[in-house]
């Protein structure tokens, strides 16, 4: 039955080894869980799974391998009473139990669970007897009984004896949208520690090895504290074709704030040209010249251009490009004077990846950047960063 479940997980692109399945065949063989589904799916999880951005679609495998409790009455019909008692007194109040105790005890409740397994022949939709969704009956999915049995599905209240496929880890596909959190455990591949100011940490590894030395005698070395020494400048793009971007654009810079302790970051308009800003509402009362910010910054800042490098070619490539004024030189050289500048960069995307091959405008930017442009989702971001940290 497992050969069957390990080709699930590899054909659902889980990059589950031969090593792994043994190692999990291993653990089942000297029985270090019970007879209970959910403690394997545990187990299964901890010993296939090496990356928390793949639980989600483990999830969908696993659900679409042990599709629910229907065909393991049809298989097993015994269920171990354990699975049962467990989520009752976990998931049940007070009075939920009293009504199950009520109806005869899970003992009533399993038996006629198989008989209707038994008599019913076709899916059923609401009312109060049948296996079905959205009704009152204690078997089924999306419906209510405070005593139920869940078989397969989403749920609805959440109050059923067993639950089989939830997805708790839904957000960590590779192509989904991202959210803050999300984005933060991308960034952190970026981040590079360093002990700078004052010893005040103890380092227990020099600590002993000292004392030793010492005739056993205690000496205390102590190190200064590890900090995220990585310096990053982020420049966003804003306004036109990105307001169409502004919530990813607002989480991933969210996420940057929080993960980067030295953050500097500059507004532009479709591509960088003579002047940037930071505050968009004095954009034309406080603007910052363009080589005043290369210069401020030395190289070992790591430079992230964040837009969808959606515009006119002519406004890369030309001298008076700019759409909001008369820019004496090319988008293009001044996009060159920062990769020149700052050998660490890349461009993020918010546009999906399907649509660059439409924008002469992205292939232009891609190639100025060294074709180091990637879109905002998890694979894209790690890539990223990746990429930076070396």
């Amino acid at each position: 039955m497992l050969i069957d479940f390990f080709f699930t997980l590899r054909d659902a692109r889980l990059p589950v080894s031969v090593k792994e399945y043994l190692a999990l065949l291993e653990a089942l063989q000297k029985q270090v869980i019970g007879p209970s589904l959910d403690e394997f799916y545990y187990l299964a999880r901890m010993t296939l799974v090496k990356d928390e951005k793949h639980f989600d679609k483990f999830d969908q495998a696993f659900g679409a391998y042990f599709n629910g409790i229907s065909q393991a009455l049809e298989n097993h019909p015994e269920i171990p009473r354990d699975w049962l008692e467990q989520r009752l007194r976990r998931e049940l109040t007070p009075e939920e139990k009293a009504k199950v105790e009520a109806m005869g005890g899970l003992d009533k409740l399993m038996e006629r669970l198989k008989q209707l397994l038994d008599e019913q022949k076709e899916r059923h939709q609401g009312g109060n007897k049948w296996i079905g969704t959205g009704g009152t009956s204690p078997f089924g999915n999306g419906g209510y009984n405070p005593e139920g049995i869940r078989i397969g599905g989403d749920g609805g209240n959440r109050s059923a004896v067993k639950v089989w496929d939830a997805r708790a880890y839904r957000d960590y596909d590779d192509e989904v949208e991202l959210g803050t959190r999300n984005i933060k455990i991308a960034l952190r591949r970026l981040r590079k520690f360093a002990r700078q100011g004052a010893a005040e940490e103890l380092d227990l590894d020099d600590t002993i090895r000292s004392t030793a030395a010492n005739a056993g005698w205690l000496d205390l070395k102590l190190v200064p504290e590890r900090h995220n020494n990585v310096k990053v400048l982020m420049l966003l793009d804003v306004g036109g074709s990105m307001d169409d971007h502004i919530k990813r654009t607002e989480e991933l810079f969210s996420a940057a704030k929080s993960e980067f302790k030295h953050l500097e970051f500059y507004y532009f308009h479709n591509c960088v040209y003579d002047w940037l800003w930071q505050e968009n509402r004095r954009r034309h009362a406080e603007r910052f010249p363009t080589w005043d910010v290369i210069r401020k910054y030395p190289p070992d800042y790591k430079v992230i251009f964040v837009g969808d490098a959606t515009m006119s070619p002519y406004e890369i490539l030309q001298p008076g490009g700019s759409v909001e004024y008369n820019n004496p030189e090319a988008g293009a050289l001044w996009l060159r004077r920062f990769t020149d500048h700052f050998p660490r960069h890349a461009w993020l995307n918010p546009e999906p990846e399907g649509l660059w091959q439409y924008r002469q405008s992205v292939a232009i930017i891609r190639q100025l950047m060294g074709n180091r442009m990637f879109p905002i989702t998890l694979a894209g971001l790690e890539s990223a960063m990746r990429l930076l940290s070396k």
